[in-house]
């Protein structure tokens, strides 16, 4: 990494603390911090949800299939933007109809205070433990290079480079700052600027590379066979299908997604904003992942694993590689401000009854520095662990859609209550224990000989157990449930009585948005021309042409916002 990479990276640090303190002002109220006053833009929710799905292990695990198979992990990421389209259909708009401001308002409501202690207990650990695993895996990326002299006091002496250590900590103070000090406003816009950022550094790294390979023909000349199947024998349709539901009641339900559509101003925009996330996961894929696939055709015999950065640092010029580097920061520090501020979000209100507004908000802003301690800390001691990241991981992707089910039940169910919800987590918890560890040749029941059938249906079922555990358990308890149970759920009063959801306007940080989109996409353009200088002749003309088109693109955002200002004061006027 050169010193433009590192001044571009540290720019696009400062960029996203500015955004922070910018939007500090509006966190008046903890509806403002933690649901942004119900007024964000449709598409800056959207786009925000979109990035939420992203994080550096994106690019390594999915970057790694893609490099080694091709389209098929386009197909499999193909399964998000269906899941989607099928949460905005029928679960967006809902939960902004409901009014509350926050999804644990929901459940407190719908199955009681106890489902919120569980749901909030348990997800929060899982979560912000998975989030410090992807902060550790984003500080393992970058500081592979940056190596430093000896002597210098954030150099690791056992590599050589930038200790790991400092990265997860600087990097988790900066997204745990903007996080508290801007809430949800300053998670939304910087969620869009990373969605900018991520996108150009892709760009720019396929046009390269397709100049290095003569163009798509020399690519699919070079590809190897079956490259271009959407399937394959660990990733069939039955498995897409699968893990399509699997997000569904993700997308859906889980917290972190429900408070994008709880942040919009009316239903209608909470399925906007979900169906806008479904298309460009429909698209998009087969975009951003084409780095590692059309580095296959220059180096076949990479580590798959690094063939996204290694694709970038092929051919991008100095300035560039850091940007791929802001845009691999972009993608786990959406994922990491989100998580903080849901949960600070469920946490604040049983800390502050009685207080008002500002109170409140310092509380909230202590709970997320907290949370993000907790998390960076988590992040500092990966490798202490000795490899139980792989365990927590599993445990997350079972337990995931038994806590959030009962929620999406709750909307089409009046049967389905606090005990269903109990039922649900501990049936999936029982039975993926039993498959995954219990019966295994290690575990304490591998001995048995009566279970020696099913301990080799489950070695070959591999992450199916996971799709049996996550989808059919939790559908046969709350299916079950809801055709025994002769009572209908005492929740289901208490919503009824929550008054007509107010429907609001997009105001506030909203007539900012386009103006930070304006100034996003114009100092990327900028970027691009100082980049141009030291480029080769051939590269010149890509970086110029690129960056005169995303000035054009800055001047109309610009226009944009300037008017979406105007019509917002005068709304405020009549007003």
């Amino acid at each position: 990494m050169t010193t433009a990479d590192a001044i571009v990276l540290i720019a696009y640090l400062a960029g996203m603390l500015a955004l922070g303190i910018f939007y500090m002002r509006r966190n008046t109220s903890l509806k403002q911090m933690f649901a942004a006053g119900h007024q964000s833009p449709w598409w800056v929710a959207g786009l925000s949800g979109f990035m939420t799905m992203f994080s550096a292990g994106t690019f390594v695990v999915w970057g790694g299939l893609a490099y080694r198979s091709g389209l098929v992990a386009v197909a499999v990421n193909m399964s998000y933007g269906v899941a989607a389209l099928l949460a905005g259909a029928f679960l967006a708009a809902r939960w902004r109809r409901l009014g509350v401001d926050s999804p644990a308002d929901y459940v407190r409501l719908r199955f009681g205070q106890s489902a919120v202690q569980l749901y909030l207990w348990v997800m929060m650990l899982f979560r912000l433990i998975g989030s410090g695993i992807a902060l550790y895996a984003l500080s393992v990326l970058l500081c592979v290079l940056v190596p430093l002299d000896p002597g210098h006091m954030l150099r690791d002496p056992d590599t050589g480079n930038l200790s790991v250590t400092f990265a997860v900590i600087g990097f988790g103070a900066v997204i745990v700052l903007y996080t508290m000090l801007g809430g949800l406003w300053a998670v939304l816009m910087t969620d869009v600027m990373q969605f900018i950022v991520l996108n150009l550094a892709v760009l720019i790294t396929v046009i390269l590379i397709l100049m290095r390979i003569g163009g798509l023909e020399g690519f699919v000349e070079r590809a190897p066979q079956g490259f271009f199947a959407l399937t394959s024998d660990d990733y069939g349709w039955w498995f897409i299908a699968a893990w399509t539901v699997i997000h569904f009641f993700m997308i859906g339900a889980e917290w972190a997604f429900v408070q994008r559509f709880i942040s919009v101003p009316t239903p209608a925009d909470a399925r906007r904003s979900a169906w806008l996330f479904g298309g460009l996961y429909l698209i998009s894929p087969a975009f951003w992942l084409l780095p590692p696939m059309l580095y296959r055709a220059i180096d076949p015999n990479a580590d798959p694993e690094q063939a996204y950065m290694l694709a970038a640092q092929a051919v991008l010029p100095a300035g560039m590689l850091g940007l791929v580097l802001a845009a691999m920061f972009s993608a786990t520090a959406s994922l990491i401000s989100g998580q903080l501020n849901v949960f600070a979000g469920a946490l604040t209100p049983m800390l502050t009854r009685g207080r008002d507004g500002i109170a409140e908000v310092r509380t909230g802003r202590l709970v997320t520095i907290g949370l993000g301690a907790f998390l960076t800390l988590v992040a500092a001691m990966i490798p202490l662990l000795g490899g139980a990241e792989k365990v927590i991981v599993a445990a997350t992707s079972l337990l995931v859609v038994p806590l959030v089910a009962p929620s999406v039940w709750g909307f089409f169910s009046n049967r389905v209550d606090q005990r269903s919800a109990w039922l649900t987590v501990i049936a999936a918890g029982t039975v993926g224990l039993f498959l995954r560890y219990l019966i295994t040749p290690s575990g304490p029941l591998g001995a048995v000989a009566g279970l020696r059938p099913l301990q080799s249906w489950a070695a070959e079922a591999g992450i199916l157990i996971d799709v049996i555990v996550g989808v059919a358990v939790p559908m046969l308890v709350l299916g079950g449930y809801h055709l025994f149970s002769r009572r209908i759920a005492p929740g289901v009063a208490r919503i009824a009585a929550l008054p007509p959801a107010p429907e609001t306007v997009p105001g506030g940080g909203a007539s900012d948005a386009p103006r930070i989109v304006a100034l996003t996409v114009g100092a990327s353009g900028f970027l691009l021309w100082m980049s141009a200088i030291t480029a080769s002749a051939e590269d010149r003309m890509v970086l110029l042409i690129t960056g005169a088109a995303l000035a054009a693109l800055a001047l109309f955002a610009e226009w944009i916002g300037r008017r979406g200002a105007r019509a917002v004061e005068q709304a405020e006027a009549l007003t």
